[in-house]
């Protein structure tokens, strides 16, 4: 069988291999006259753009697959397997294959999750060590994900060690005494015991009516630190636009008073406190709640008590706002009319019933229960906190503060203190004192 196609592709000869016998003409209709009907016969032209479209393909077909194979990543032996591989390269996409993996690699992990750890498993201690490990021992999947695994826990509980005894070192050295503050209560005590002009009475007699004049400043501070109270006293008179008006003492029948910790500074004067209507309110106090420093000021009664505990979770809400104690107006007439005593010893008494599970230590979760319904919340720039924890309070807000509060266990006095924020209690300590300078209190450098 022969084809023929005449130069001006009008015509198709087509003749038996003899040439003569069956020989046969078809006409090709000439332009611009109506399309023929459909017909199943592909056209010349149609024929030569496919060959030259494979030619042009098959090469790259060729290169892809010899890639592929060479890169080892295909494993396929079926026609299936090589299409779902080479098709998002022919696509140019790529993230198939990467979304795929990480949704199996999930899958092995959460299947892990639930699995036990062998007891004794020798760990990597580093990030580097595990990535060597892996390498050299060329784990599969599963056994990655045990690894991974084991690894994470034992460091978790390593940080958990580290910050524990962190903690247990501070407590420590935030209960011990130092030595100059020891050498200083012994000195003043065996000067209170020598010297008859250290026992005169204070304050002296015609003085006292002044304890219960409701026109002075009244502060109460209740301290065992000598040298602490002295700087809270100087500090609070120093910032005071009337400091013949201050007082300080455990009080007799006041209507109202402001409560100081040992571990504070009064920087401004504090007259107004005793101008602000605490709306009936026992306790005039800045909340912890909300804030800029997110760490000091983000506490709620979720952070001080054991809401696991029935007793807790029955009676506290966990988002209830906690506030500040250390530095408080107290509406002493508004007091006696609640039972906020009677509260307070209660809460203590559950607590010992439940071997000290309730809250954490300290003296103001009972308190934030005892208070309840009793708190007027006052502007936050009274009552600063944190300096005795938060290395990073702002210097500026500190300045700003009328009252800086260093709780927390790294106080000014203490070696443990923020060197940045002790100058603002050390500059209220008097280290030409003779007591001071004989029991070696240096100031910080």
């Amino acid at each position: 069988m022969q084809l023929r196609i005449s130069p001006s592709m009008r015509s198709i000869t087509i003749s038996s291999s003899n040439g003569v016998v069956d020989s046969m003409k078809v006409r090709v209709a000439p332009p611009h006259t109506h399309p023929p009907p459909p017909s199943r016969h592909v056209s010349y032209r149609t024929l030569f753009r496919a060959v030259l479209a494979l030619a042009f393909f098959l090469p790259f077909v060729f290169i892809l697959t010899a890639v592929v194979t060479l890169e080892g990543v295909n494993n396929c032996s079926s026609l299936d397997c090589l299409g779902r591989r080479l098709g998002p390269r022919f696509l140019g996409k790529r993230g198939d294959d990467s979304t795929r993996l990480v949704k199996d690699l999930y899958d092995i992990l959460n299947e892990v999750s639930f699995g036990e750890l062998q007891v004794g498993l020798k760990l990597p201690e580093s990030f580097v060590e595990f990535l060597s490990e892996m390498k050299n021992n060329q784990y599969d999947a599963k056994t990655f994900a045990i690894r991974l695994k084991a690894t994470m826990e034992h460091m978790d509980r390593e940080v958990k060690r580290a910050r524990l005894a962190e903690q247990l070192h501070k407590y420590y050295a935030a209960s011990a005494i130092p030595k100059g503050i020891h050498c200083f209560s012994l000195r003043l005590t065996d000067e209170y015991s020598s010297n008859a002009h250290a026992r005169k009475q204070l304050p002296p007699p015609e003085l006292l009516p002044l304890l219960s004049d409701n026109s002075y400043q009244h502060f109460v501070l209740a301290s065992d630190n000598i040298l602490a109270a002295s700087v809270v006293v100087t500090s609070a008179v120093r910032s005071s636009s009337k400091p013949d008006k201050i007082v300080f003492h455990l009080f007799p029948n006041l209507k109202k008073v402001v409560f100081l910790d040992d571990d504070v500074v009064v920087q401004h004067d504090l007259s107004h406190l005793w101008e602000i209507n605490l709306t009936g309110k026992v306790n005039g106090a800045v909340e912890t709640c909300k804030g800029k420093d997110k760490w000091v000021m983000s506490k709620r009664f979720r952070t001080y008590f054991n809401f696991s505990h029935p007793l807790i979770a029955k009676n506290l809400d966990p988002n209830e706002c906690a506030w500040a104690y250390g530095m408080n107006i107290f509406d002493l007439a508004a007091w006696r009319r609640t039972n906020i005593k009677e509260t307070y010893h209660f809460w203590l008494k559950e607590n010992l019933k439940s071997n000290l599970t309730l809250w954490k230590f300290g003296t103001l979760p009972p308190a934030l229960i005892a208070f309840r319904g009793h708190v007027h919340a006052i502007d936050p720039s009274w009552h600063m906190l944190g300096l005795g924890y938060q290395e990073k309070t702002d210097l500026d807000s500190v300045r700003k503060a009328a009252v800086i509060h260093f709780n927390g266990q790294c106080k000014p006095w203490l070696g443990i203190g923020y060197k940045h924020l002790q100058p603002f209690w050390t500059k209220h300590v008097n280290y030409s004192n003779d007591f001071i300078r004989n029991c070696h209190i240096l100031e910080p450098q």
